[in-house]
């Protein structure tokens, strides 16, 4: 539709519709073409009040430490500075497997988080986000995409900074967010609903769309608030979409939005669902996640689900009631291009990026290799179990539970670097978890 559409168009035809066949997103595809032409691109309420799927990118930090351009630890994203080209590749290669949402990359940009721990930048994070939503905005232009700003938790608030500190760090955040003309605002990876409420009342300040994710799993949020009372408690706040990300994998992602939206609806209130989880397994993780895994964040590779889990993950999703579903840490490209494929019947069309694959790997029918043109069917991939190639590897991990968050004195922000007897400290400690 988007071909004939465009086609049309170029034809000189400006009355341009359906007839037998034709459902409305159909007619969808052929607005969102035209789109530039109309002067009209639907906002994210838009599309998801008319029942559209939105789908998010994938994880920026570790899609970018693995190729060499972001520090595993501080995890800030000072790439959007010094290596716009590699954060805006990997917009487009996001873009092109089917994302209709460019997230700024600005996950952990506040200044205090840019200091914290001796990480000296000598950059601000008002010339981050700014080059950030840049990026952004330009790639997002290339296709049919919406621009989010994003904010995620702070050093200042697991220091027991005050409520008014804290709301100052978004605020500074969000200015630079108003200057760009974002067209929607996530505050995502947030551990502490109460945190969490203080990013989405500053951002009601805006007046722009505001979405809420947490890095929070079935058992609720660092403080043990169930995931649909964190729910009750950011739809109250203004969040319209609130849902998960982050920590676990799809499916415990999706279960705890299925209880978000149970708690919303329980109160009588309305909202938008959104899930962006691990694109790694995580059986063995406890309250806090993937962050106690012994393997985090250099060894996960073994965990990463294939493309195949990710239509899994989609269709569940979808089943669940949620719309806006994208992926964070361990996420990329072809597990995107996966979902925009699983629902490709809903949406009207594949992703570009499905010119370079064949459904459920129709194209090893031109293998050279007849055993592996064999598998070249659903059912081969859909019911394969991957062998890890690991010999002498347990299946599980034992993760590290120290219980520690807010107010702890080894969260402490502080702007000197770690020091070595600080560091032989947590040594010993370690050896008795």
């Amino acid at each position: 539709m988007h071909k004939y559409a465009r086609e049309a168009y170029k034809a000189g035809i400006r009355f341009i519709g359906g007839c037998c066949g034709f459902e409305p997103y159909h007619i969808r595809a052929l607005a969102q073409e035209l789109a530039p032409e109309r002067g009209i691109i639907p906002g994210i309420l838009e599309r998801l009040n008319a029942g559209e799927v939105v789908i998010g990118d994938g994880g920026f930090v570790f899609a970018l430490e693995k190729r060499g351009y972001v520090k595993a630890g501080p995890w800030t994203p000072e790439a959007s500075v010094q290596y716009p080209d590699a954060v805006r590749q990997l917009h487009r290669e996001f873009l092109r497997a089917g994302s209709n949402v460019m997230q700024t990359f600005t996950f952990y940009a506040s200044d205090d988080k840019l200091e914290n721990r001796g990480n000296n930048l000598k950059l601000t994070g008002a010339q981050i986000n700014e080059a950030a939503c840049d990026l952004a905005r330009e790639v997002a232009n290339e296709g049919d995409a919406l621009v989010a700003g994003g904010v995620s938790q702070t050093p200042s608030y697991l220091s027991c900074k005050s409520k008014a500190d804290v709301k100052a760090i978004f605020r500074k955040q969000l200015d630079v967010f108003i200057k760009k003309n974002v067209d929607f605002l996530i505050a995502e990876y947030f551990e502490h609903v109460e945190e969490a409420v203080w990013a989405v009342e500053v951002m009601k300040e805006t007046g722009k769309p505001v979405a809420t994710s947490l890095c929070i799993g079935p058992k609720g949020d660092m403080h043990g608030v169930s995931p649909g009372e964190c729910a009750v408690r950011l739809v109250k706040a203004g969040a319209q979409i609130v849902g998960v990300n982050c920590h676990f994998d799809p499916m415990t992602c999706v279960e705890t939005v299925k209880q978000m939206k149970e708690g919303v609806e329980k109160a009588g209130l309305k909202a938008h669902y959104m899930v962006q989880p691990l694109a790694y397994h995580t059986p063995d993780c406890n309250c806090q996640g993937f962050i106690d895994l012994p393997e985090f964040p250099f060894g996960l590779e073994p965990r990463i689900l294939t493309r195949w889990d990710m239509h899994k993950y989609a269709r569940e999703a979808y089943n669940a009631g949620i719309r806006f579903i994208g992926g964070c840490c361990g996420f990329e490209a072809y597990h995107i291009r996966a979902i925009a494929e699983e629902l490709a019947p809903e949406r009207g069309f594949l992703p570009s990026a499905s010119e370079k694959h064949g459904s459920w790997g129709a194209g090893l029918e031109m293998h050279t290799k007849p055993w592996v043109r064999a598998r070249a069917r659903r059912d081969y991939w859909e019911n394969l179990k991957p062998a890890s190639g690991r010999p002498q590897c347990p299946s599980m991990s034992v993760p590290d539970s120290w219980g520690v968050t807010k107010g702890h004195a080894d969260l402490m922000q502080q702007k000197e670097a770690t020091s070595k007897e600080e560091l032989e400290q947590l040594f010993d400690k370690s050896k008795t978890h």
